[in-house]
């Protein structure tokens, strides 16, 4: 009887134990895809795409302006690449200047400064105090155009009134799409290798003029301007390859004051800049200077991270900084951003951009301009990782990770 009794009871004990595995499941570890995947199922029916393998897998986002907040190249437990400020989708009201909510690749409008801002109502001074971020691209919904587990569509109309006062009636199209690894090794024209893990994901981005009004020189017009933020480390470098053999200066420094010379640097058309989100700096690269290509390398994670977009080296684009007295259609084509302290030690990150523009959209009524901008991440093996390097940004990692030390 006593034995029946020792009996009944292990067998209780391990129901209960059981029972509360299944009630309290292990949480992903933070900075994986999983816990990142949990975070934002609880603010939102996020969207999930995902390769052949399953392990490649990205979160979009139709409620979060069309977001693309984050990848991953090994499935639930890798390591989560886009950052995501959680705090922000706490906020009770949304943040008159801009909402940060991070996401790996974002969409905004443009020029953000000059004499045809987005982000400045005519006449006031370009300053903090007054800029704020157009609200469709900053905390407003799109529309869910169309999903599977390959490709998302997201869709949203707005009106908007630039510095000069000109009315723009917008409508916006957004389309994400993951890529195999077979059709990431054509389009970046490296081989197969099964030392790495990758996952790459592409956006078709398109800004259509529904007004009655042409967009020309005079009035102004807006650009799509893709931004990729991701986590920094002390051991992050953007790489930006440039055309070294075009005339004038390489790069805008001064967005936001000087960078410091031991945290950019140039060799052989390369621009390598520190990435580690300690200090706050901007960099752009002019249309005639630009490749269509920038990466990063987080020598302390091994992950190297490969953007491609759209470049035309003739076209006119936007200056974007905030002054007035700047020629409006001599900015920059592709920029990067290092997050740092801001003059009263609050910081908003830290986190890393890379971004690109589209040329300012000259469009009559009815008219679109698209703009395209994929991101790839891939990780390893370190010699299979300097071999896609050298490939694609004409550098090896032990000369990126030896440029900051």
């Amino acid at each position: 009887m006593v034995q029946l009794l020792k009996k009944s009871s292990l067998v209780l004990l391990f129901a209960a134990s059981v029972s509360c595995t299944m009630r309290n499941p292990q949480l992903p570890m933070k900075g994986t895809f999983g816990s990142d995947l949990d975070f934002l199922k609880a603010k939102d029916s996020v969207i999930v795409l995902k390769d052949g393998s399953g392990l490649g897998q990205v979160i979009v986002s139709p409620k979060y302006q069309a977001k693309v907040f984050t990848s991953t190249a090994d499935g639930l437990n890798g390591k989560s690449f886009g950052w995501i400020k959680y705090e922000t989708f706490d906020l009770k009201q949304p943040d008159p200047h801009m909402n940060a909510f991070g996401g790996e690749d974002r969409l905004w409008l443009g020029p953000e400064g000059g004499q045809f801002s987005l982000f400045f109502k005519p006449g006031t001074k370009m300053e903090f105090a007054n800029w704020h971020t157009p609200a469709a691209v900053d905390n407003e919904s799109w529309e869910l155009i169309s999903a599977s587990d390959k490709k998302v569509s997201m869709s949203k109309s707005t009106h908007l009134q630039n510095y000069a006062g000109t009315e723009l009636s917008i409508k916006l199209e957004r389309d994400v799409e993951i890529m195999e690894p077979r059709a990431i090794q054509q389009v970046l024209s490296i081989d197969a290798d099964t030392a790495v893990k990758t996952v790459g994901f592409n956006t078709v981005n398109s800004l259509i003029n529904v007004g009655d009004k042409a967009w020309d020189k005079a009035t102004g017009a807006p650009c799509l301007w893709n931004l990729d933020m991701f986590t920094p480390s002390p051991k992050v470098v953007i790489v930006v390859p440039y055309n070294e053999n075009a005339k004038g200066k390489v790069a805008t420094t001064n967005y936001f004051g000087e960078i410091p010379k031991d945290r950019i640097t140039y060799k052989n058309g390369i621009l390598l800049f520190k990435a580690d989100g300690k200090s706050r700096g901007k960099l752009g690269i002019p249309p005639h200077r630009a490749k269509n290509i920038a990466g990063s390398y987080d020598a302390e994670n091994d992950v190297l991270t490969i953007t491609m977009f759209d470049v035309d080296s003739t076209a006119s684009y936007l200056n974007q900084e905030w002054k007035t007295d700047t020629a409006p259609y001599s900015g920059d084509a592709v920029n990067a951003y290092n997050d740092g302290p801001l003059a009263n030690s609050k910081q908003m990150g830290p986190f890393y951009e890379i971004e690109s523009v589209s040329p300012a959209a000259f469009l009559k009524p009815g008219e679109k301009l698209t703009h395209k901008h994929s991101v790839f991440h891939f990780t390893g093996n370190k010699t299979a990782l300097n071999k896609i390097a050298l490939k694609t940004l004409g550098i090896s990692l032990d000369d990126i990770s030896a440029t900051f030390k």
